[in-house]
């Protein structure tokens, strides 16, 4: 079963989802360069696109990796450090 996730950005068109950060926040980046990363934030009324820097990226993904390990969820974290090696290594 695929858990891809996309959302259309307004400008930079086809954003992929890289994995979610807290309640109503997830991680993008641009599907084919991905080079562009977005902090997402979704509530009912409006969907707030936060451009954030490499670093800044690869350190939420890390810490999300640090607390998926911390549960024990080994499904949900080796599909993500996958992305995590592919993209930021």
């Amino acid at each position: 079963m695929s858990q891809e996730i996309y959302l259309n950005h307004p400008t930079f068109g086809l954003l992929y989802r890289l994995c979610v950060i807290e309640n109503n926040q997830e991680l993008f980046t641009t599907l084919y360069a991905q080079r562009l990363f977005f902090k997402v934030t979704m509530d009912k009324q409006k969907t707030i696109f936060e451009p954030i820097s490499r670093s800044e990226a690869r350190l939420l993904v890390e810490n999300r990796l640090r607390q998926i390990r911390r549960l024990g969820d080994w499904d949900v974290y080796q599909p993500l450090n996958d992305i995590y090696t592919k993209i930021f290594k």
